[in-house]
């Protein structure tokens, strides 16, 4: 019979009633031995009268260590100690990649190419003799790189933090203007990283669905009513689907999102190689808007720098949490992103790289179509492709050497599709590619000569 943990033993260890408490002394317990692998925990309920908590609290405590693999299961059947190994993971993003030995196609990052991206020799050089180089001032951003990146901003904004890469700004936010337990809407699909840092921190994620304009409005205006901190949306070329919000889309999103609270907070992760403007929500509410722009993919991800903006209060408020740790981002590398921004070759280049990446994109759609699977242009690094079964179609792709990402790395809600990237497609295996991507879907093969 199973063993549970007495409650009223429990109850006495915990000092601090709150969320990040009850996770901190029960994974401890755990990790010492004290709670074994296989024990049953006291009812939420139960627990959450002993400590004076509702049980929302303790649920959330419970939450953050399920996401840690160190407990398991819920409802009548109880929660029950699964491991003893409590460590922080982004779970979701380190299973990326993760297919065995026999991948002769990895399609599930949506990578650039190497050899579309800018040379980067005299941009470097142009970084080493930057004013400020070997400088200890904790400054936010190079004035270089501000200057650069200022008029082409979506919005008149009043202050920049210059970041190393697009995620480490998303997860400087989140760190900082997130605590456990608080509401956040978040579109979906999102980036797979975007959602662990949420369980990270113990949020309660609110899962916005989208459809080809953008995030929907009718259902952001329900989550508002719960009083989310934070709302997260990529404002064009999203990773997953690659639909981009419409301006139209934007003024809905800004109606909604009047009178309220609530801070915004734009994910543009492609950067550059969008071929789309921002309708950034800046425009409407610039005290309350953190705009991230990544400059990895466009520019080179050894790069690591991503430019985000904000008012001059939330920039100081993410800087202090910045000074936990590196305080300031290389001035060589910001400095030579302000060189790449304003020389005019690297700008053709980026140009040209769009237009690969397009030619790409449109030769896996096209031998798709061929095989009778009709899927609509959108942009990015990566094709958005429904399934009937996510598990059949990435056992089917494996069993012929093919890796793509499933849609359940980044979605809350069910739903079925897979992401294939074609930054990187192997065109000399193209045909046996699309065939098996239309098998993987649960249609019938049959080629047309016609297309």
């Amino acid at each position: 019979m199973t063993q549970i943990v007495d409650l009223e033993w429990l109850s006495e260890q915990i000092t601090d009633a709150s969320v990040k408490g009850i996770a901190h002394v029960a994974s401890t317990l755990i990790r010492d031995g004290e709670i074994a692998v296989g024990m049953q925990m006291p009812a939420v309920r139960e627990l959450a009268e002993r400590l004076g908590v509702s049980p929302a609290t303790v649920s959330a405590a419970w939450a953050q260590l399920k996401k840690q693999k160190v407990l398991a299961g819920k409802g009548r059947s109880g929660v029950w100690v699964s491991g003893n190994s409590v460590m922080p993971r982004p779970i979701r993003f380190e299973t990326i990649g993760n297919y065995g030995e026999n991948i002769q196609a990895s399609l599930a990052m949506a990578s650039p190419d190497p050899a579309l991206l800018p040379d980067l020799r005299e941009a470097m050089l142009a970084g080493i003799v930057s004013p400020q180089l070997n400088s200890y001032q904790r400054e936010a951003i190079s004035p270089q790189l501000q200057a650069a990146v200022a008029p082409r901003w979506p919005y008149p904004a009043e202050a920049w933090l210059a970041t190393d890469g697009g995620f480490d700004a998303m997860n400087l936010i989140v760190q900082t203007l997130v605590s456990p337990g608080d509401c956040v809407v978040i579109e979906d699909p999102t980036a797979t990283r975007l959602l662990d840092m949420l369980d990270n921190i113990g949020a309660e994620i609110l899962p916005l669905p989208c459809d080809e304009q953008g995030p929907r409005a009718d259902v952001l205006a329900k989550h508002l009513q719960k009083s989310p901190v934070m709302f997260i949306y990529q404002p064009r070329t999203h990773s997953a689907t690659g639909y981009t919000v419409s301006q139209r889309r934007s003024l809905e999103l800004a109606r909604v999102l009047a009178n309220t609270s609530t801070i915004i907070v734009e994910d543009d992760g492609i950067g550059d190689l969008s071929r789309w403007p921002v309708w950034s929500l800046g425009v409407h509410y610039p005290e309350r808007v953190l705009h991230v722009h990544s400059f990895s993919k466009a520019y080179g991800p050894d790069l690591r720098l991503a430019v985000l903006s904000g008012t001059s209060e939330m920039v100081k408020r993410l800087q202090a949490w910045r000074n936990f740790g590196v305080s300031w981002t290389s001035r060589i590398l910001q400095d030579a992103v302000a060189w790449m921004l304003n020389d005019a070759s690297t700008q053709q280049r980026i140009k040209q790289a769009k237009t690969i990446y397009a030619q790409r994109r449109q030769q896996l759609l096209a031998a798709l179509a061929q095989r009778g699977l009709l899927l609509e242009e959108r942009d990015g690094l990566s094709v958005w492709i429904p399934v009937e079964s996510e598990q059949y179609a990435m056992i089917t792709l494996a069993a012929r050497g093919i890796a793509v990402l499933p849609g359940e790395r980044c979605s809350i809600i069910s739903r079925q599709f897979i992401r294939v990237s074609a930054a990187l497609l192997p065109f000399a295996q193209l045909d046996s590619i699309a065939d098996a991507i239309v098998i993987a879907t649960g249609r019938d093969l049959h080629i047309s000569p016609d297309l």
